[in-house]
C-alpha cells in the first residue's frame, strides 16, 4: 500500500528562510537534501556527478528562495529545479563527449555502476523479484531513468503526482502515459535480466550476448528482448512476476552520505542567507564542486566512500546480502594479531600464464618535477606498506582508499577524504581477534590474498571454502580470494572457489583480482587488462575490484618498463578503468618506491614522486 505523501516543509519555515533566517534556510536545506539526493542518484544512476548534481541544485535553491512567490509549493518548485539540473548536466556531458571521445573509444566512456540500484540490494537484502527490479532499473533510457526517479519517489510517499508532473514540465495526463510507457520498459528489462541470469542460460543468447561487454544499456535490452520474444528456451521468463509497484513501493529513502555537509553550501555565500526578495547578495558557485575555494562535499571520491559502496551484484552467491550500514571508518582497537604478510606482484595473463617469483615491493626511479594536480576519483586506490614517509605521501597521491594486506595499518594515518578496506589474507589470519578488526573498519572486507600462489597465501579451494563461513559472518560486503592469474579459466582456482560457494549457498559479493602486464606498449597493454576484465566479468556476472596491478613482466624473471611507459599506462589505464561500469574499485601496486631500483611505485619518501606517482595524482 502507498504511503500517505508528505506534505513537504512547512509554509513558515520556508517564508523565514526566503526572508534571511539562516536558522530556517539550515533547516530547510537538512530536510529536503535526502529528497534531492535520491531524485539525482537515481536518474543518473549514482555516476560520480551525483555529488556535483546535488550540491548545484542546492546553490540553486538558496539563490532562488528571494524569489519564490508561494512557499506552499516549495517541493514541486525544489523538484523542478533538481531535474532541470540533472537534464542540464546530461546535455553537457553529452556535448562533452562528443567534442572529446576518439571514435575508438566511444565504447568505453559509460557511467561507472556505483550506482543506487547496487546499494539497494546490498543494503535491503531484497527478496529475488526485488532484486530483478532493481538490476533492471540500469536498462531503461536515459528519459525513462529520469522519469522512474520520480515515479520510484512517488510510490513511497514521498512525491505526489502534481509534482512529477510538474518536473518534467507535463499535464497530469501526460505524466501517467509517460509512467505506464516507462513501466512496461521495465518489464521488458525485468525479463532480460532473468534471460542473462539463467542457469543454463540459453546458448543462442550466449551467442547474441558475445559481443556484449556487460554494460546494460537501451540498445542491448531491445536485442535481448528480441531474442527472448522468438526463443523457445527463453519464452515463459516473464511468469510469476510480481506487479513492479508491489515491489518497490515499501523501499525506504537511499541515506544520504555522512559527508554531505548542508553548512557548507550556506558557506559558499556571502550573507548567511539571502536578505529579502529584492537585491539578495549572491556568490555563484562553481560547477567544478569547489564553491568560494571550498570544496562542498569533498568531491565525488567522498560521496563515493560513504554511499554509493557497493556495484550491483546481478546474482549473489547464495546466502541474505550483508545489511551492514554504509558508513565512514572508525580507527581500530589495537589487537594482537598475526604479522602483516609482503605484498604480492603476480603474474600476468597477458605475459605467462605459469606463476613466478616475484620481486619485494620496492619501486621505481623518479626524476624531480613541478608539483601537480591532485585528483580524487572515486574507484582509485592504492597498496600500501611501511615506508618513510608513508602518510604523507598516501594522502599526496588521491587515492580515495587503500589497503594493507592485513586488518590493520599500523604507523599509517588515513586521509580524511580516504577509507582503510581490510583484508584476510590466509588461513592463519582468519582468528578472532583480526576478525574482530575487520569488523571495525567500513562496510568491506577483502578475501584471501593470491591462494593460488605457493608464495603467498597458498590456499586449495577446499581450505579457502571451510573458513569462508567465518569471513561472511564479519556481516561486511565480501570480495572472493584475490587470485594471481587465471581468473576467467574454466576450471582454475577462482571458477573452483565460485562453483563451491555456490553449491554451498556461500556469499561472495564482488570479485577480486591481481592484474600485471608484460607488454609496456600502453594501448596494447590497456586492451590486455580490459579483455581479462571483461572475460571475468563475463563469468561471473559480479562487480569486480582488481586491487593489484603494474606493467611487470615476469614471463622471463622479473623485468620492469621505463618510468615513462609506467607513467602512461598508468594515465591510460586509470581512464579505461573508470569507463568500465563493473569495475567498482582498483588499487595500484603500489605506493612505496626504492629510488634505486626499478618498480611500478609511486613515491620514493612522503614528497618525491615517480613519473608513475604523478599520472596516478593526475588521474581522476
Amino acid at each position: 500500500m502507498r504511503k500517505k505523501p508528505r506534505s513537504g516543509p512547512d509554509a513558515g519555515v520556508v517564508t523565514a528562510a526566503c526572508e534571511g533566517d539562516r536558522q530556517a534556510l539550515d533547516h530547510l536545506l537538512t530536510q529536503c537534501l535526502p529528497l534531492v539526493y535520491n531524485i539525482v542518484g537515481r536518474a543518473l544512476n549514482g555516476h560520480a556527478d551525483v555529488d556535483d548534481v546535488v550540491q548545484e541544485t542546492l546553490l540553486r535553491m538558496v539563490r532562488g528562495l528571494p524569489k519564490l512567490r508561494d512557499p506552499s509549493a516549495f517541493r514541486s518548485w525544489l523538484v523542478a529545479i533538481t531535474i532541470r539540473q540533472v537534464r542540464d548536466r546530461e546535455q553537457a556531458r553529452a556535448t562533452d563527449r562528443d567534442r572529446r571521445a576518439h571514435l575508438e573509444d566511444a565504447e568505453a566512456i559509460t557511467d561507472p555502476a556505483l550506482d543506487f540500484a547496487g546499494l539497494t540490494i546490498l543494503r535491503l537484502g531484497l527478496t529475488e523479484q526485488r532484486r530483478e527490479v532493481v538490476e533492471a532499473t540500469r536498462w531503461l533510457d536515459p528519459d525513462d531513468q529520469e522519469l522512474l526517479s520520480l515515479w520510484w519517489l512517488e510510490e513511497t510517499g514521498e512525491l505526489e503526482r502534481a509534482e512529477l508532473a510538474g518536473a518534467l514540465g507535463l499535464s497530469d495526463r501526460h505524466a501517467s502515459v509517460r509512467v505506464q510507457r516507462m513501466k512496461k520498459q521495465m518489464e521488458v528489462s525485468r525479463v532480460v535480466v532473468r534471460a542473462l541470469l539463467a542457469a543454463p542460460r540459453c546458448v543462442e543468447l550466449d551467442e547474441t550476448a558475445s559481443t556484449w561487454d556487460g554494460t546494460p544499456s537501451a540498445l542491448w535490452r531491445k536485442r535481448f528482448a528480441r531474442h527472448i520474444r522468438g526463443c523457445g528456451v527463453c519464452e515463459g521468463l516473464d511468469e510469476g512476476l510480481l506487479p513492479m509497484d508491489r515491489l518497490l513501493s515499501g523501499l525506504p529513502l537511499v541515506a544520504v552520505p555522512a559527508r554531505f555537509d548542508v553548512s557548507r553550501v550556506l558557506n559558499a555565500f556571502p550573507t548567511t542567507a539571502p536578505s529579502g526578495h529584492g537585491g539578495a547578495r549572491r556568490r555563484h558557485g562553481r560547477r567544478s564542486g569547489r564553491i568560494g575555494g571550498k570544496q562542498v562535499v569533498g568531491g565525488s571520491a567522498a560521496v563515493a566512500v560513504a554511499v554509493v559502496a557497493a556495484l550491483v551484484a546481478p546474482r549473489l552467491t547464495g546466502g541474505s546480502s550483508p545489511t551492514t550500514a554504509v558508513a565512514s571508518p572508525s580507527p581500530a582497537p589495537v589487537v594482537s594479531v598475526t604479522p602483516s604478510p609482503t605484498p604480492s606482484a603476480s603474474a600476468s595473463p597477458s605475459a605467462s600464464r605459469t606463476p613466478k617469483a616475484k620481486p619485494s615491493p620496492s619501486p621505481s626511479k623518479h626524476t624531480p618535477a613541478a608539483p601537480v594536480h591532485i585528483a580524487s576519483g572515486a574507484k582509485k586506490g592504492v597498496g600500501v606498506w611501511s615506508f618513510g614517509g608513508v602518510s604523507q605521501a598516501l594522502a599526496a597521491s588521491g587515492a580515495s582508499w587503500y589497503y594493507t594486506w592485513s586488518t590493520q595499518h599500523s604507523g599509517i594515518t588515513t586521509p580524511s577524504s580516504g577509507s582503510f578496506v581490510p583484508m584476510i589474507w590466509g588461513a592463519k589470519s582468519v582468528t578472532d581477534a583480526s576478525l574482530a578488526q575487520a569488523r571495525s573498519y567500513g562496510p568491506y572486507l577483502l578475501g584471501f590474498n593470491e591462494p593460488d600462489m605457493a608464495q603467498q597465501s597458498d590456499m586449495t579451494v577446499e581450505q579457502a571454502l571451510q573458513l569462508w563461513p567465518e569471513l561472511m559472518a564479519a556481516g561486511k560486503i565480501l570480495g572472493s580470494p584475490a587470485v594471481a592469474y587465471g581468473g576467467d579459466t574454466a576450471g582454475g582456482w577462482l571458477d573452483r572457489f565460485m562453483s563451491g560457494a555456490e553449491a554451498k549457498g556461500y556469499r561472495v559479493d564482488f570479485i577480486t583480482l591481481h592484474w600485471y602486464g608484460g607488454d609496456f606498449r600502453t594501448p596494447q597493454a590497456v586492451q590486455q587488462l580490459k579483455a581479462y576484465l571483461a572475460a571475468v566479468y563475463a563469468r561471473y556476472h559480479k562487480p569486480i575490484w582488481l586491487t593489484e596491478y603494474a606493467l611487470i613482466d615476469f614471463s622471463q624473471g622479473t623485468r620492469f618498463p621505463s618510468a615513462q611507459q609506467q607513467a602512461d599506462f598508468v594515465t591510460a589505464s586509470t581512464k579505461a578503468l573508470d569507463g568500465l561500469s563493473y569495475v567498482q574499485r582498483y588499487a595500484w601496486f603500489g605506493l612505496g618506491a626504492d629510488p634505486s631500483k626499478p618498480s611500478s611505485g609511486l613515491f620514493t619518501n612522503g614528497t618525491t614522486t615517480t613519473a608513475a606517482g604523478r599520472a596516478f595524482q593526475s588521474a581522476d
